[in-house]
């Protein structure tokens, strides 16, 4: 009985219209809904995927970028209506799952190689 009603809960809370299909290892721009008083925006948060977890309605997935020499990482839910959209600037190669070794380099070293989308 439990699993019906949490079948029931994950497929109400997924978005409707799937998001752009991508992988760890990629780099890609979220663009994120942001609301200021009774005015929404949109902005954009690029970067490269360092983890994809969860499955279903609790999908999440980990985006880093460097920003004036920090390191800034930033946590999304795949099926967020926060999130207007996702676009792939340039596919990755990888060899992991979760690219958490790229937290301690820095410069040139933190690049993943890439192949232009």
């Amino acid at each position: 009985m439990s699993s019906t009603i949490l079948k029931t809960l994950d497929t109400e809370n997924r978005k409707k219209v799937p998001l752009t299909s991508f992988a760890v290892g990629d780099s890609i721009k979220v663009l994120v809904k942001i609301k200021e008083g009774d005015k929404e925006r949109v902005q954009a948060f690029s970067g490269t995927v360092i983890a994809r977890k969860g499955s279903g309605a609790t999908e999440t997935f980990t985006i880093r970028r460097i920003s004036f020499g920090e390191g800034v990482e930033r946590v999304f839910p795949v099926h967020s209506p926060s999130i207007a959209g996702i676009e792939m600037e340039a596919v990755g190669k990888k060899q992991r799952a979760k690219l958490y070794y790229l937290r301690e380099r820095s410069g040139k070293t933190a690049r993943t190689a890439t192949q232009q989308a």
